[in-house]
């Protein structure tokens, strides 16, 4: 139980950042670790780059890097803890969150691409999770 219970206190998932931040009020920063080149290619709406950002230690952090094969959100939460900061890591990167169907921003402006059956429902349907 206390195994679960930790993993849920320290990850999210990009269902539950869209939610947040889509509420208007998400009640966190949300965190890109990646490279110059990685952010200009595409980065969540709404995202900070780590690199160069003034972040504040009374509001908490979430953290994503390219997906569940890169640790980069992983190093940059746990440094960021050492910090003092309160940080949570999204799960599945920009990789889940693309594949999800959520938009992507870049200097062009949004794009928006269709989910990706096998890992998310379709946009009418709820997963229940």
């Amino acid at each position: 139980m206390n195994f679960f219970e930790m993993r849920l206190a320290s990850q999210t998932d990009p269902s539950d950042v869209r939610q947040a931040l889509t509420s208007g009020n998400p009640g966190f920063v949300l965190v890109d670790t990646r490279s110059d080149e990685a952010w200009a290619q595409g980065r969540i709406p709404g995202a900070v780059r780590l690199a160069g950002a003034e972040l504040d230690p009374a509001v908490p952090v979430v953290t994503y890097c390219w997906g569940p094969g890169c640790n980069g959100a992983t190093k940059a939460a746990a440094e960021l803890t050492r910090r003092g900061y309160q940080v949570r890591e999204m799960i599945g990167g920009i990789e889940y969150w693309i594949r999800e169907g959520f938009p992507v921003r870049t200097d062009t402006g949004d794009e928006l691409r269709e989910p990706d059956p096998l890992t998310a429902p379709a946009r009418a349907v709820d997963c229940g999770c």
